[in-house]
C-alpha cells in the first residue's frame, strides 16, 4: 500500500535530515503512483467503497493533515534560523484530525503536543479562523499568539474550547476526567454550563504516557465512576505510535491493557488510514456522547521525524527501521486514497502540497516580524490577576440574608448571634455561609460528607445542601484536584479538601503544573478558580507522626500565582475564606486555605479555661484584605515577633514571659497570608522594631521565615538584631519526640534572651 524510500538510502539523499527525506518521499510517492483511478466521487459519496467517510470530508481532512505536516517541516527549517522555538511535531499523528471532525468545537479538548491535525481540523468549526497563522504565531513566540500571548507553544483556543496544555507527562488526564464529571454534575444541579449539556471531554496522550502514574489515576477514577454508575463522558484518545522518545512500547501492550479494563469502553481505530479509520472513530465518539461513559479510543499512529528537532534518530535507530517507519507515513496513504478514488489527480495533490507549504512559510515569515514579549510586566500580567476593589466588594457582599436564615434555621440562630466559638466551628459556619452565597459551590474530598471530615469541620454541610454539592471522593488526592479543575472549567466554585498537608505532596503537580499555570499560559483567557482546603501543620501533641504533623509548606510557596492563607483564629478564618472565594469569583484565582489542625479546637490562650482563643463570628459584610496581617499590642517596639498559624498563640504566651523577664514591650504580628508574602507590610512592621524574632513552625530550610528575613533586609532594616525560631530539617517523629523538632514557647523566650 505504501511506498518506501529504497533501502539503503540512495546516494542523492545522503546528508539529508529525516524531515527532508519525508518531504521528498511524499512528492516521489505521488509522482510514481501508477494505480487506476475510479471516477471522481461526488462530495457526499464514500471516498472508497465501504468507507464511512465521504469525499468532501476526506478532502478537508487531507488538507488539515497537510497543514499539520508543513507546520512541522517549517519548524524544522526555521529552528536553525532562530525564528521558531519549538520542534515537537505531529508528523505521523495527523489522523487525529478525524477526532476533531467528529466532535464539536464546544467539546472541551485537552490535547498533547502532537495535535496539529486535530487543531487544523477543529479550526473549520468556526468561520474566519486561520490555523496556519495562529500556529505560526505560537511557534514564533509572538505576543500576538492568540493562545498564550507568546508564553509557550501550546495548542489552545478560547473560541474552540481547547484549553492550553503545558503538562508534565499525562498530568492533564485528571482534569479532563474532572471536566467530564462536571458536565454531568452541573446539568443535574441546574447550573448553567458554558457548553451544551451533552458535551463530552476529549483528552489525547501517547502510548508511553499511558503508563504514567497520573494517567493511571485518571483511568482508575474513570473506571470507578462507571462502576458507581456515575456519568463521566470523557473520550481518552491514546495515540499509539509505539515509542516514547527512544523507549519502545511492547507490541500489543496498549490493546491488551485497556481492552480488558472494566469501566473503560475500548475502541480501536487506524489513525494512519482516513478511509478505514473514520468509521471506528465515529463509533467511539458517538458511544461516548450517547452512553456518557468513559471511552478509550486506541488510535494507531506513527512517529515521523523523531521526537523533536534535537532527536537524531539515525544515531540510535537503524536505517532499515527508519525506512519502515517512513513507509508508514499516513500522508502517503491519504495521497493514495485521493488518487485511487479519483478525487484528485497527481498534479492536484502535488499542487495542494506545495500551496500548503507556501502558506505555512509565509505565515512563519509574518509571525517572525510580529512583536515578542520584551517587558517583564507583559510576561507576568496574566499570572496573578488581582482586582482589589472588586474582590473586596465581592467578599463583603451580603445580599443573601434570606438564604442564610433558611440555612442556619432562623435569625436567632445566625452564627454572629452565638457565643464565641473555636476555629473549627467558625470555619464550618463560614462554609455554610459560602454555600448560601454561591449556589454553584461544591465541596468534596475524603470523608467530608456524612462524617463531616476527620475533625468535623464540614459537619452538616451535606445535610444542608445535599449530596450533589457535598460528596466523598475516592482516596486519591491527584483526582480530587483534577476534579476541582473540571468543576472550575465548567464555571462552578470547587472547594476540594486535602485531608492532611502531607497528602498534598503526591498530588502537587495538579496545582503547580496545571491549575495555577492555566491563566498564565492562556493569557488569562481560561481560569480554573478554586479554594483548596488543606488541614496541616504540627502541634498535635505527637499524635500521628509525620503524616499528621507535616510542617513543610515549601512546595506551596514555590508555585507562581498561588495564594496561600493560614488563619490562626476562628474569626480570621471566616473573613479570610470570604476573601479567597471572592478572589476565585472575581479574578479566577487558585488558592489554598491552610488550616492549622492543632488550633481547630483550641479554646484557651494563657490559662486553662480562660477562653482567650475563642472568637465571635464576623458579620457577612466583614472580609479580610489580601495581604493584611493582624497586630497584637500595636506600638510595642522593644521586640516585634512575626509568626503565623500555631506560632501566633505561642508567641503571645511567650511575649508575656519576655515582658516579665526583660521588661520589654512586645508586639506580635500574625502574617496570615503566606503566599505571596506582603513584603511592604512586613517592612512597615519592622521599621520601628528594636529587635525582631521570626517564629516559623516550618523547617529551617526554605521556610516562611526566610521570606520574612529577606523582606526585612531588602527593605533596609537588616541591621536590626534578630533571631529565627524555626523547626529542624527532619520529618516529625511520633509522640513526645515531635516537640524536639518543632519550635516551642521556651524557644521563643530563649531567643529573646540571646537578643538581650
Amino acid at each position: 500500500m505504501f511506498a518506501a524510500i529504497p533501502n539503503p538510502i540512495p546516494a542523492r539523499m545522503k546528508g539529508l535530515n529525516r524531515a527532508e527525506i519525508c518531504d521528498v518521499n511524499f512528492s516521489e510517492f505521488v509522482k510514481a503512483w501508477e494505480g487506476r483511478a475510479d471516477a471522481r466521487p461526488a462530495a457526499h459519496e464514500a471516498i472508497l467503497d465501504g468507507s464511512a467517510l465521504d469525499a468532501q470530508g476526506f478532502r478537508e481532512l487531507f488538507e488539515s493533515q497537510l497543514v499539520s505536516r508543513h507546520l512541522d517541516l517549517m519548524a524544522r527549517v526555521l529552528r536553525v534560523q532562530n525564528k521558531v522555538f519549538y520542534t515537537i511535531g505531529s508528523s505521523g499523528h495527523e489522523g487525529n484530525a478525524m477526532v476533531a471532525r467528529l466532535t464539536r468545537h464546544t467539546d472541551p479538548a485537552f490535547l498533547h503536543y502532537r495535535s496539529g491535525g486535530f487543531m487544523a481540523e477543529r479550526f473549520r468549526k468556526l468561520p474566519g479562523m486561520d490555523p496556519v497563522m495562529d500556529s505560526a504565531l505560537s511557534f514564533a513566540a509572538s505576543k500576538d499568539d492568540p493562545a498564550s500571548g507568546g508564553r509557550h507553544k501550546v495548542w489552545g483556543s478560547k473560541p474552540l474550547w481547547v484549553l492550553p496544555q503545558t503538562s508534565t507527562i499525562a498530568s492533564h488526564l485528571p482534569k479532563a476526567l474532572g471536566t467530564a464529571v462536571a458536565i454531568e454534575a452541573g446539568r443535574r444541579l441546574g447550573h448553567a454550563l458554558p457548553i451544551p449539556d451533552d458535551s463530552i471531554a476529549i483528552c489525547s496522550f501517547g502510548d508511553a504516557s499511558a503508563n504514567h502514574a497520573t494517567a493511571q489515576t485518571a483511568f482508575n477514577a474513570a473506571a470507578w465512576t462507571a462502576y458507581q454508575k456515575l456519568p463521566a463522558p470523557v473520550l481518552f484518545v491514546c495515540e499509539d505510535n509505539g515509542i516514547g522518545i527512544s523507549v519502545k512500547t511492547p507490541s500489543g501492550w496498549i490493546a491488551n491493557r485497556f481492552r480488558q479494563m472494566d469501566g473503560l469502553d475500548y475502541f480501536f481505530a487506524d489513525g494512519l488510514d482516513l478511509a478505514s479509520g473514520y468509521g471506528d472513530v465515529q463509533r467511539a465518539v458517538e458511544h461516548c456522547r450517547r452512553t456518557r461513559r468513559p471511552t478509550f479510543l486506541h488510535l494507531k499512529t506513527n512517529r515521523i521525524m523523531g521526537h523533536a528537532g534535537t532527536d537524531f534518530e539515525i544515531e540510535w535507530r537503524s536505517v532499515e527501521e527508519l525506512c519502515n517507519v517512513e513507509a508508514g507515513d499516513p500522508l502517503l496513504r491519504s495521497a493514495a486514497i485521493a488518487l485511487e478514488s479519483g478525487l484528485m489527480s497527481k498534479d492536484e495533490v502535488l499542487a495542494l502540497y506545495e500551496a500548503t507549504r507556501k502558506k505555512c512559510f509565509a505565515a512563519a515569515d509574518e509571525a517572525d516580524r510580529r512583536p515578542k514579549l520584551d517587558r517583564l510586566d507583559e510576561v507576568i500580567a496574566p499570572l496573578a490577576p488581582y482586582s482589589p476593589q472588586k474582590v473586596q466588594a465581592e467578599a463583603q457582599r451580603a445580599d443573601y440574608s434570606a438564604r442564610r436564615e433558611e440555612v442556619f434555621g432562623g435569625e436567632a440562630k445566625l452564627p454572629e448571634k452565638q457565643p464565641a466559638r473555636h476555629m473549627a466551628i467558625q470555619i464550618n459556619n463560614a462554609l455554610h455561609d459560602t454555600f448560601a452565597k454561591y449556589p454553584d459551590t461544591l465541596l468534596f474530598g475524603e470523608d467530608v460528607a456524612q462524617k463531616g471530615g476527620v475533625y468535623t469541620v464540614t459537619k452538616g454541610l451535606q445535610k444542608a445542601f445535599g449530596p450533589r454539592r457535598v460528596f466523598n471522593t475516592l482516596l486519591d488526592e491527584t483526582m480530587i484536584l483534577g476534579m476541582a479543575q473540571g468543576f472550575a472549567n465548567m464555571g462552578m466554585l470547587p472547594i476540594p479538601e486535602i485531608q492532611y498537608l502531607a497528602y498534598f505532596h503526591n498530588a502537587c503537580d495538579q496545582i503547580r503544573g496545571e491549575a495555577a499555570s492555566l491563566q498564565f499560559f492562556s493569557n488569562n483567557q481560561f481560569a480554573n478558580p478554586m479554594v483548596v482546603r488543606i488541614a496541616g501543620l504540627g502541634y498535635q501533641r505527637g499524635f500521628g507522626g509525620h503524616f499528621h504533623n507535616d510542617n513543610s509548606i515549601t512546595a506551596l510557596r514555590d508555585i507562581p500565582g498561588l495564594v496561600v492563607g493560614c488563619p490562626s483564629r476562628g474569626d480570621d478564618a471566616a473573613t479570610m475564606l470570604r476573601t479567597l472565594t471572592a478572589l476565585s469569583k472575581v479574578d479566577g484565582r487558585v488558592s489554598v486555605f491552610l488550616e492549622p489542625i492543632a488550633l481547630y479546637m483550641t479554646k484557651d490562650l494563657y490559662e486553662p479555661g480562660d477562653g482567650g482563643w475563642l472568637t465571635t463570628y464576623p458579620a457577612p459584610s466583614e472580609a479580610m484584605t489580601l495581604g493584611e496581617g493582624r497586630v497584637y499590642f500595636e506600638g510595642h517596639d522593644d521586640l516585634v515577633i512575626f509568626s503565623y498559624g500555631n506560632g501566633v498563640p505561642m508567641s503571645l504566651r511567650a511575649a508575656r514571659n519576655i515582658e516579665a523577664q526583660h521588661g520589654w514591650k512586645v508586639r506580635v504580628v500574625d502574617l496570615r497570608w503566606l503566599v505571596p508574602l506582603n513584603a511592604a507590610y512586613i517592612v512597615e512592621q519592622a521599621r520601628s522594631a528594636k529587635r525582631i524574632i521570626i517564629v516559623d513552625e516550618g523547617r529551617h530550610s526554605a521556610g516562611v521565615g526566610e521570606g520574612v528575613i529577606t523582606a526585612i533586609a531588602e527593605g533596609g532594616f537588616g541591621s536590626r538584631p534578630f533571631q529565627r525560631v524555626v523547626g529542624v530539617d527532619t520529618y516529625t517523629p511520633l509522640a513526645g519526640a515531635a516537640f524536639l523538632v518543632i519550635p516551642g514557647e521556651e524557644d521563643i523566650v530563649a531567643a529573646a534572651g540571646r537578643l538581650a
